[in-house]
């Protein structure tokens, strides 16, 4: 008995161990942290799509036309509200939140649908979105014959044609009013386009040309010349400036010129209270009917709509119009980051570990730029603010533009600061993908090549810079990703809400360094949480942050397919 216990103490021992040694070869063949790997990038790439499929689904609506709503607004104890609505969203609230609110709402259901309506008409109503309760929007239809306008100013409006005038006469009513309206609105269109090519172009060239000239003339008399004692000098900037000056009221005029023709004509609308609007179409973007739109002419109006928002100018406190500039100021921005911290960046990393005595000096420095990754942002934006913006800019202005001060040119924020600024807060990143990429190239091929009569600097050009190329391209991959989404550092060193001029023109010098920009990432800031028109702006931020996340998205595919292009061509020198 007691040996047969004994055995069977021995043999679970062995069932114990041979288990235990089975899970030890498993733990040890990598196999479970490969599927730990796979499961934490599928879920990564969940939480991506997720994301995304957000920003569409919030995002896109913005542009699609929705219908209008006309119904009878009832409120228990009040006289009948007619209304002319796009409803927008929906909700449920509880009866009693509705009933703290003050809304005479009875207490035999739990909760309420609530409806986010645009009603446009903000001159009439004063407001453009309301919160209505479903239960009370009665007697609802949608009239094929409802127009909303686009305006330039004061939002949309919902209401009905009733006649178009000329020169203040009735020229066509109701229907016809609308066919020749159509037509109209394109005409308007191409008279706008002309109105601003001459204000963006001729006007603001003579306008450059005299402000040059009038720094030419405070040039001289920094200098201690007056036009008495130096005509010589003076005469001809004053001739030219008469001549700038006669050719920008000849401008001028043929501006005011195009003003008046847009101004003949207005559209005679009546809302759906009945108070009646004389909109100018010089005032309107387009007019359209969403009621009596087909599928595809919906489909048609979201393209233009999206074509619009990346190709024109915000407006109304950025809840209107495009992002164009913005998206220009980005990608400038970020090309320019991009010039000046890769040489930077390489140059650092090869005297690192090429040429630098690798000692306790040189162990410091890494430690030191590993830190300098983990800084705060924002620590950047206020030395690039004080250093680059106050320093620099306030040296430059005093050595090359006295003539401009005490405003200042290069002494205030503008994108060139804000690229350098990124480029300091890149730098780590650049410099450390660089020196690993030059650690895993074999010394065999230092040592080949400079074995065969080459020079260490032929060796570091010929050899060892184009295989860690495609590291250093990883580094700046990584610079774009994170540079492009910043925004705290850049509104201190050269963003703003609205950048009257782009910095590139068809003014000399053409690349203005100097000028502040829009920015993606600060724009979406700016519409989230400083709009004073919440609900107008909420779908915007989900478009912006979609767009800048394809912009990113972009800018790292290029430098991915260049990534791609060097691997391969020098795939065979590496092995």
């Amino acid at each position: 008995m007691r040996a047969t216990a004994a055995q069977s103490q021995e043999s679970g021992r062995a069932l114990v161990g041979g288990a235990g040694s089975r899970l030890d070869r498993y733990l040890r063949s990598g196999e479970p942290y490969i599927w730990a790997t796979a499961a934490a990038i599928s879920l990564a790439f969940l939480i991506t799509a997720g994301l995304l499929l957000l920003l569409v689904s919030r995002g896109l609506p913005h542009f699609w036309p929705a219908e209008l709503v006309q119904a009878v607004y009832a409120v228990p104890g009040q006289a009948p509200q007619p209304l002319l609505v796009e409803i927008r969203d929906h909700e449920a609230v509880t009866t009693r939140r509705l009933q703290d609110a003050g809304l005479p709402v009875a207490a035999t259901q739990p909760s309420y649908e609530r409806l986010l309506v645009k009603t446009g008409n903000r001159e009439l109503g004063g407001v453009d979105f309301r919160y209505l309760l479903a239960d009370w929007l009665q007697q609802r239809s949608l009239p094929a014959d409802a127009s909303v306008f686009e305006r330039l100013e004061w939002g949309n409006f919902h209401g009905y044609v009733l006649a178009l005038k000329r020169d203040g006469q009735v020229v066509a009513s109701g229907e016809q009013a609308w066919v020749e309206y159509q037509a109209l609105q394109q005409r308007i269109d191409a008279l706008r386009a002309q109105r601003r090519a001459l204000e963006k172009g001729a006007i603001a060239s003579v306008n450059g040309q005299l402000e040059r000239l009038r720094l030419a003339m405070r040039h001289l008399e920094l200098e201690g010349r007056t036009a008495q004692d130096s005509p010589g000098a003076f005469a001809p900037l004053m001739q030219r400036r008469e001549q700038q000056q006669a050719q920008y009221q000849s401008l001028r005029a043929q501006l005011a010129a195009l003003d008046a023709e847009m101004a003949r004509e207005t559209l005679l609308v009546r809302a759906v209270s009945g108070q009646q609007r004389e909109l100018p179409l010089a005032t309107l973007l387009r007019g359209y009917r969403p009621n009596g739109m087909s599928f595809t002419g919906k489909l048609r109006f979201l393209g233009a709509k999206l074509v619009e928002f990346v190709s024109t100018e915000p407006r109304e406190s950025n809840t209107e119009g495009g992002i164009f500039p913005a998206i220009f100021g980005t990608v400038l921005m970020v090309i320019l980051m991009s010039v000046i911290v890769t040489p930077f960046g390489i140059l650092a990393a090869l005297y690192l570990h090429e040429y630098a005595r690798q000692g306790a000096l040189t162990r410091t420095i890494r430690i030191a730029v590993n830190n300098l990754a983990g800084v705060p942002s924002i620590v950047f934006g206020m030395f690039g603010l004080g250093f680059f913006v106050y320093f620099v800019g306030g040296q430059l202005d005093q050595w090359f533009y006295r003539e401009g001060l005490p405003s200042p040119t290069f002494g205030t924020p503008g994108i060139l600061w804000a690229s350098l600024t990124l480029a300091l807060l890149t730098l780590p990143v650049v410099i450390v993908a660089t020196e690993e990429g030059l650690s895993r190239i074999p010394g065999s091929l230092r040592e080949a090549s400079m074995a065969l009569g080459a020079t260490q600097a032929e060796t570091l050009l010929k050899i060892v810079l184009p295989i860690a190329s495609p590291a250093m391209m990883t580094g700046l991959i990584l610079a774009v990703a994170r540079a492009a989404g910043e925004v705290a550092p850049l509104m201190l060193v050269g963003v703003i809400k609205l950048a009257p001029t782009l910095p590139i023109d068809g003014s000399f010098p053409f690349l203005h360094l100097e000028r502040k920009f829009m920015h993606l990432g600060f724009h979406i800031y700016d519409v989230g949480f400083q709009s004073p028109n919440v609900e107008a702006a909420r779908p915007l931020v989900y478009a912006t942050s979609l767009l800048l996340v394809a912009v990113i998205l972009s800018l790292n595919l290029a430098a991915i397919a260049v990534r791609s292009r060097l691997r391969e061509r020098f795939r065979m020198l590496d092995h």
